[in-house]
């Protein structure tokens, strides 16, 4: 996170905590350690072309962003499984494809802190509970809110190009 903390600017400390949260939900779906860090690095670079490219479609450049990391860091076969976790992040029904397992719990993940824990999927909700007292929204979601709606009045017929079926 640090790297992006003067592109978040003053909304630094809302997409780090937004980020905590969705790692740690996937580490309550999934117990597998060997999928820990590959959590850790989606969960960065999932939505960080919001920043990168100010733009609500943000979807390939938050890609290129975790490919272009991945590759500083000696870790490019780990690319095509977390384009596809960014790429369906937002998937409204179930992933099934390439790397089943771990897309599909991050997309879980994911909708449980966008749905402010009213999403579950069968997950211990003292446990969200937690993780949101852990790490509190300050006010991540109205951001989203307010980048949705500029881009509603900008792209009326477009609105959500980040939303896949």
């Amino acid at each position: 996170m640090q790297p992006y903390q003067s592109q978040t600017g003053r909304h630094y400390d809302k997409y780090r905590n937004h980020v905590y949260r969705v790692y740690f939900n996937c580490l309550l779906l999934d117990e597998s350690k060997e999928h820990e860090e590959k959590y850790a690095v989606v969960a960065v670079f999932h939505d960080i072309g919001i920043w990168t490219q100010h733009t609500i479609d943000y979807l390939q450049p938050s890609i290129d962003e975790a490919r272009k990391y991945l590759e500083q860091t000696g870790k490019k076969e780990w690319a095509e499984e977390i384009t596809q976790m960014i790429l369906w992040h937002h998937k409204t029904t179930r992933y099934k494809g390439n790397f089943e397992s771990t897309v599909e719990t991050f997309r879980k993940a994911d909708w449980i802190d966008v749905s402010l824990g009213l999403l579950s999927f069968g997950l211990n909700r003292q446990a969200i509970k937690e993780n949101k007292k852990r790490y509190p929204n300050l006010g991540f979601h109205a951001f989203l809110i307010t980048q949705v709606a500029k881009n509603f009045f900008r792209h009326p017929f477009n609105p959500l190009p980040m939303f896949k079926k």
